[in-house]
């Protein structure tokens, strides 16, 4: 029989219960008190008459709050749990003492060594491990774990040396041994395919608290699908890589090949080679030939140079193409730049048969909370701190920040702001960040004519932009909030169509 009695912090309580224990004759088999103060017993089953007096009884006790029975004590708990743990687990384990005596194994060590536990229970460890001197290890009273290759049944294991702490009264720990997994390369060869594989969702990644971004990650799952071309819109560090690479991983070609070039400060000849290759170098054979049938983003597409989009659009929409499906991104105005001829209105139309428009991040502030939390988390298992918590204020203010740079400018602040942390608290003072962000007026400090010409210029203005990103009045309609007729009214009344320059 087990009791769980609750009770206050009184001194003597504990003796108060145990004298009761003892007038009844009750031959106690195991006491235990956990953090909160509960006291647990342990007994043989007693009579129910005599059980029906005992409880009573402990419950007048002075600071006794409630005594009722347990199905197992705190400890009893805690061993079956262990107990279920290496049962379950695949790989041999070993505990041994602070000597390297085995003390505990699992089934899958009795089973390899075809061995009986009373066998094994108090022999050294180095007899069934070899290619390590544990023993030394085990005498620097180690207080982190670490992993050595071993042997074992004459094949080659992981190691990994777990060492076991014991608090003591003083508050210092006492070095009690240590647990050994071991795991064959067999083993981990399975691990690692797994951690390759791609998780059944590739965008759980990309915070989505916000309504902006569930919106886009929503669109991207089923553009993703498709084998279109897919032209990502944002800002610098806003996470048109992140968008992008989900979109591969979630595709029919997920699995094939992969590449990726970043157009920015690429020269003509450099852009050609990358992507075509060089017919000097007999082994370069260029991204398209090394993607075939695979998948190629360009980050930043608008730096690519004119004459490099030319041919790149000739190759991939030719008969006798290499079946690349192209990602694409871009923080440049595409539209001002096939303005200025320094991007193809072909290529572009080609691009952004599907597109997607990633928002600021001071344009989603509900993902910043989830986001910090989220980097915080990484950011301290590499530090090998404890994650401190976030003040109210802080939040508040990380939230009412424009944030220029987005979430790179995000992570790189909150990565500073740990580095030079001391105490267990994030507060707004821990966050080194520009005051002040330049932005450009909506419009000129002088302009001439009337306020209803300024209007319409403007509103020509953001049409003319937005219609190569939503390249019909309906999706144009609904990112504006109008109806399909109002903005088809105004695309005609601007002349605004796609041979618009």
């Amino acid at each position: 029989m087990r009791l769980e009695v609750s009770c206050k912090d009184r001194l003597g309580i504990t003796q108060d219960v145990l004298d009761i224990l003892l007038e009844y004759e009750i031959d106690l088999r195991g006491i235990e008190i956990d953090e909160a103060g509960k006291i647990f017993l342990n007994f043989p089953n007693i009579e129910f008459e005599e059980f029906q007096h005992l409880m009573p009884k402990l419950r007048l006790l002075n600071g006794i709050e409630d005594v009722k029975t347990t199905p197992f004590m705190p400890t009893e708990r805690e061993q079956y749990q262990l107990q279920a743990l290496l049962k379950t687990l695949p790989e041999p384990v070993f505990s041994v003492d602070a000597k390297g005596k085995i003390i505990l194994v699992n089934d899958q060590v009795l089973s390899n060594l075809s061995v009986v536990k009373e066998d094994l229970i108090g022999s050294d460890i180095t007899e069934v491990l070899k290619g390590f001197n544990i023993l030394k290890w085990l005498e620097t009273k180690p207080s982190e774990s670490n992993a050595q290759r071993v042997r074992f049944l004459e094949q080659d294991y992981l190691l990994d040396m777990l060492p076991v702490k014991v608090p003591n009264s003083d508050g210092t720990d006492v070095f009690a041994g240590a647990v050994f997994l071991l795991k064959s390369e067999f083993r981990l060869g399975q691990q690692l395919s797994v951690f390759q594989q791609t998780i059944a969702d590739s965008f759980v990644s990309i915070q989505t608290n916000s309504k902006a971004m569930k919106q886009l990650v929503k669109d991207a799952k089923r553009m993703a699908e498709l084998d279109n071309p897919i032209l990502i819109f944002g800002e610098t560090g806003s996470g048109k890589r992140a968008i992008a690479n989900a979109c591969q991983k979630a595709s029919r070609r997920q699995g094939k090949v992969y590449l990726s070039l970043n157009c920015i400060g690429l020269s003509e000849e450099q852009a050609q080679t990358a992507l075509f290759g060089s017919s000097n170098v007999s082994d370069n054979t260029g991204l398209l030939q090394g993607a075939r049938n695979g998948t190629i983003l360009l980050e930043e597409v608008g730096e690519l140079p004119i004459r490099t989009q030319a041919k790149l659009l000739r190759i991939i929409t030719s008969e006798q193409s290499f079946n690349i499906r192209i990602l694409a991104t871009t923080q440049k105005d595409l539209g001002l730049l096939m303005e200025q001829g320094l991007f193809r209105q072909d290529l572009f139309y080609y691009l952004s048969e599907l597109s997607l428009v990633l928002p600021p991040l001071r344009e989603r502030k509900a993902d910043i909370p989830p986001l910090m939390d989220k980097f915080i988390q990484q950011y301290c298992f590499q530090l090998g701190r404890k994650p401190p918590q976030m003040t109210k204020s802080c939040i508040e203010y990380l939230q009412t920040y424009p944030w220029p740079g987005n979430v790179k400018q995000c992570k790189h602040a909150l990565y500073k702001a740990l580095t030079l942390l001391e105490g267990d608290e994030l507060t707004k003072v821990d966050f080194k960040l520009p005051t002040s962000v330049q932005t450009n007026s909506v419009i000129a400090d002088e302009f001439e004519g009337s306020l209803d010409e300024e209007v319409k210029r403007f509103e020509k203005d953001i049409l003319m932009r937005l219609y190569p990103i939503y390249p019909s009045s309906r999706q144009l309609a609904k990112k504006l909030g109008l109806s399909h007729t109002a903005i088809a009214n105004k695309l005609r009344d601007y002349g605004i169509n796609k041979k618009s320059p």
